[in-house]
């Protein structure tokens, strides 16, 4: 099969024939329908400091798809060939006491596809029956690839209540486009986007965002408690990993407030602990991946309802043969969700 290697300690990678997969017992062959291009995947490509600390060339990358089940093992019966499914990238142990506890999500002992094992970017992916999302055959493709970093967005905005309070997303990647998405439909009374990108601020309008900002433009902070009476947003969505962004979230928080942080910030971080958050009195949640598989059911439950429409942050569309041109848009910051079809 065609697959996208990372084929060296460095940047860029390969188009490559590799063995189809074989699958165990327990396991699932998927024909991958479309892929889409992570953040992570960008760090894979470029060849960042992460990177190099994480992978172990060579390998298939790639961990967002959707497709269709082609090959059952001997011990799966409640997926078929011919379904259509979208994948939990996260494999989980099971055994350490967080997959004990019923929070999977946090397992000691997680590998994710295309970082720890081959992954996606390919005509093929084999996977653990279990991490499989069973999806209407009317759902598109693209939009099934997506599910799981929707789930990111679904799990930072709903880690705790939303519903008739203001918010602010600050990042508007395709994540942060989701989380504006799944806040207005959890009956958020405001939402407000903060990016320094024209062309994603213009994507968070069409994703549902009641007011932009233009950080670089203005004081965010001042703006925010500007539009809240002065007494600042009540939930923070950090997607961004940014130093100063995460500590203006922070100032703009309003006293008893939230601030979910999902954005990974590439280095250590000074913050104002004692008066932004002790006195403040306010919750901070560090969000990883999806809870298993809670907020995959909330998930589909927003896309089925028809209350989350993702067409309008998915602006790029290639072959898989095309993946330069991919990473190139996903790199200018010109793009939502870019979408590769083997």
């Amino acid at each position: 099969m065609r697959a996208l290697v990372k084929h060296h300690e460095g940047p860029g990678a390969e188009l490559r024939e590799v063995p189809i997969p074989e699958i165990g017992p327990d396991e699932v062959l998927v024909r991958v329908r479309a892929t889409t291009i992570c953040g992570t995947d960008v760090h894979i490509y470029t060849w960042d400091d992460w990177a190099a600390s994480r992978l172990s060339p060579p390998l298939v990358f790639g961990h967002e798809f959707s497709g269709e089940v082609v090959e059952v093992g001997e011990n799966v019966t409640h997926l078929e060939t011919g379904d259509h499914v979208s994948a939990e990238t996260h494999i989980v142990c099971h055994h350490c006491p967080q997959c004990r506890r019923g929070e999977a999500h946090v397992c000691a002992h997680t590998e994710i596809i295309g970082v720890d094992r081959n992954g996606c970017f390919a005509e093929y992916a084999a996977m653990p029956a279990e991490n499989l999302w069973k999806n209407s055959v009317d759902l598109p493709p693209e939009v099934a690839s997506a599910m799981e970093p929707m789930g990111n967005a679904v799990h930072t905005a709903l880690s705790g209540s939303i519903a008739g309070k203001s918010v602010a997303v600050v990042g508007c990647g395709p994540i942060g486009l989701m989380a504006i998405a799944v806040a207005k439909a959890s009956g958020a009374s405001a939402v407000i986007a903060l990016d320094i990108n024209e062309y994603r601020l213009e994507l968070a309008q069409a994703m549902g965002a009641t007011h932009l900002i233009h950080s670089g433009q203005e004081d965010p902070v001042k703006r925010v408690r500007s539009l809240t009476g002065g007494w600042g947003v009540d939930v923070v969505l950090e997607m961004s990993g940014n130093p100063q962004a995460i500590r203006q979230g922070f100032s703009m928080v309003t006293g008893g407030g939230r601030v979910s942080l999902l954005g990974l910030p590439t280095r250590s971080i000074e913050l104002d602990v004692a008066n932004d958050i002790v006195f403040k009195g306010i919750q901070v949640h560090g969000i990883v991946g999806r809870r298993m598989y809670e907020t995959w059911q909330q998930t589909a439950g927003f896309l089925e309802s028809g209350q989350v429409d993702l067409m309008p942050m998915i602006t790029h569309r290639f072959s898989l043969e095309e993946f330069e041109k991919g990473f190139e848009q996903m790199i200018s910051g010109k793009s939502g969700k870019v979408v590769l079809y083997p």
